[in-house]
């Protein structure tokens, strides 16, 4: 079906691209059944979260360090410099922070059928994002390189840091005890979703980083999946705790939407 690798790598990124409009539109009607929103009924097989989260993110670090070792770029110190920020997210994502869940009360399951489906989507995007990286950018060429890594790299950096923040505040109410509680302070004074927020801000850095259609690819795929995430879990707030919950509360970017 492929007869070269670019023919490869340009079908997934553009079927990567196409498929974020489908996902933003049935994300709109049906919220993935995992942690607040739960429900045993919908749920099929379950596995622990912490290895839910270790498993399907796994692909970001394992094949990404399989890919890179191929690319024609493997020696430039270019292409290790831009792929560093995109490995220490995923170090986090796949392993730090499944430690830091199974440390926590951890009551809800993890659906298996979305855990594959994750692992999916990661194999095909580590591959994109990692052969990009290695092998198609030009560094040779690119006279922005430097511009566009600082300004990317600042967004990167500071959306990793709300997002690592964010996700400790929600831990630490869950180890409470007790049920789910309103998340107060910082970022969350302004929006539900701070996490998602970060992440948001994460892969936009990303994309001004490595300025590719893969990086683009991944930053609208992102959007099409947790921006309607962000809005269940508004509502999911606003539904359980009623008048308590702060009303001028954003959705997920602050004092937009």
């Amino acid at each position: 079906m492929f007869s070269s690798d670019e023919n490869l790598f340009n079908f997934i990124v553009f079927f990567i691209l196409v498929m974020a409009f489908p996902t933003f539109i049935l994300c709109q009607f049906v919220t993935s059944s995992y942690g607040k929103h739960y429900t045993s009924a919908d749920s099929g097989t379950t596995i622990s979260p912490p290895i839910a989260w270790a498993f399907m993110e796994s692909p970001t670090l394992w094949l990404t360090f399989i890919v890179f070792r191929l690319g024609k770029n493997y020696t430039n110190p270019l292409a290790f410099i831009l792929i560093s920020p995109y490995l220490f997210h995923y170090i986090n994502r796949t392993i730090i922070y499944p430690l830091r869940l199974r440390s926590r009360s951890t009551k809800n399951n993890f659906p298996l059928n979305i855990a594959v489906t994750s692992f999916i989507f990661n194999l095909l995007n580590a591959y994109i994002q990692s052969r990009w990286v290695s092998h198609y950018a030009n560094y040779e060429e690119d006279e922005s390189f430097w511009v566009r890594f600082g300004i990317g790299l600042g967004l990167f950096g500071s959306g990793m840091l709300v997002n690592i923040w964010a996700d400790g505040v929600l831990l630490g109410l869950k180890s409470q005890g007790g049920g789910y509680k309103i998340p107060r302070g910082g970022l969350f004074d302004y929006v539900s979703n701070p996490n998602y927020l970060g992440e948001i801000m994460e892969w936009l850095g990303w994309a001004l980083m490595t300025w590719s259609w893969a990086g683009l690819a991944f930053f609208v795929y992102t959007c099409a999946n947790l921006v309607p995430r962000a809005v269940s879990n508004h509502k999911w707030y606003v539904e359980k705790f009623g008048e308590d919950y702060p009303k001028n509360r954003k959705v997920v970017f602050p004092f937009l939407y």
